[in-house]
């Protein structure tokens, strides 16, 4: 397979940030082209088509990627990066997941991932660091939904880039991402679906295994695993995750009386989520989450909804090039 060098490959999601993606990418497109960077660009159709257009260009040698989106557009793009990566280690001719770079136009309702890396939500900052080549390393996590009835043998595969959930983080997304194929935008879906979740959502009994030691193993409300710090519109449910460390970071809220939840629910997004006593928060390169007598739970990763527990989180052994504010 011959690496096309010095050429992004640009994936548009025109339904991302309500419809406006497409006059944002224009604008972002003649500033790049100003700036001499070379990009080819293919918009999608509809969902998974970022990965599938992403896994295509990959086979075909290019290693550079522009996510043209909100992160569930970054999460389509990874997803084909690695699947292309994969897949080429199976065939016999591995491929490094270091050899890729991955940028963003943050155009969507949900931009949380870039804030770890400094990133504005500013079309000409953007295109100033990816046209200086302002990258960083980071981790990603592979993500393997679990058949319980067969042994907890892999069923599908996933990756991560910034952060996922189990539960109540889920359950946030499924409604974010109703009201957005509704046609709704902007921070306060979360914080609205955040509000009336509070109010009905039920606990759920997990097991949770960090480097094959059992953690925790209980009634909670929500489990959140990330290598980033934000999700869901700026909650900050794992706020001390470094992206680089080859580790996640765990935090499990318990089962918690309602008006005690409510009182503290703002620790959420001013990153003092860890100073509440009963909350569990660990680090470890590989974790299992398995479900107890309560049954499955969905899984959210970078804020899509990809199955039911139980699920396995591991971080791989090489890092991805990303875009990373200066």
């Amino acid at each position: 397979m011959e690496q096309i060098d010095n050429v992004w490959f640009a994936v548009v999601n025109p339904h991302a940030g309500a419809g406006k993606t497409l006059d944002a990418w224009k604008k972002a497109e003649a500033l790049l082209e100003q700036r001499g960077v070379g990009c080819i660009c293919r918009t999608t159709d509809c969902k998974c088509h970022a990965t599938e257009l992403a896994y295509n260009a990959a086979n075909d040698g290019v290693r550079r990627f522009i996510a043209a989106g909100g992160d569930g557009t970054v999460h389509e793009v990874l997803d084909g990066i690695m699947h292309s990566v994969a897949d080429s280690a199976m065939k016999g001719y591995p491929v490094a997941l270091s050899e890729f770079y991955l940028a963003v136009i943050p155009i969507g309702s949900g931009n949380d991932w870039i804030k770890s890396h400094g990133i504005t939500g500013s079309t000409e900052d953007v295109v100033d660091l990816i046209a200086c080549g302002s990258f960083a390393l980071q981790d990603i996590v592979k993500v393997s939904l679990l058949d319980q009835e067969r042994g907890c043998v892999p069923l599908k595969t996933s990756y991560m880039i910034n952060v996922g959930g189990i539960g109540f983080d889920a359950r946030i997304c499924e409604r974010v991402n109703a009201q957005k194929d509704a046609g709704k935008s902007g921070r306060m879906l979360y914080v609205n679906a955040l509000a009336s979740l509070l109010m009905s959502t039920g606990h759920f009994g997990a097991k949770l295994i960090c480097d094959g030691r059992t953690v925790y193993e209980g009634d909670c409300l929500s489990m959140a695993l990330g290598i980033g710090r934000y999700s869901g519109g700026g909650m900050r449910q794992t706020p001390d995750a470094v992206l680089d460390d080859g580790l996640l970071d765990i935090t499990v809220i318990p089962h918690l009386p309602i008006l005690r939840i409510m009182r503290e629910a703002y620790k959420l997004f001013n990153g003092k989520l860890l100073t509440i006593n009963e909350v569990v928060a660990c680090k470890a390169r590989s974790v299992t989450v398995v479900p107890l007598a309560s049954g499955p739970e969905p899984v959210e990763v970078d804020g899509e909804v990809v199955g039911k527990s139980p699920v396995r989180f591991d971080v791989l052994p090489d890092q991805i090039n990303v875009l990373h504010g200066r």
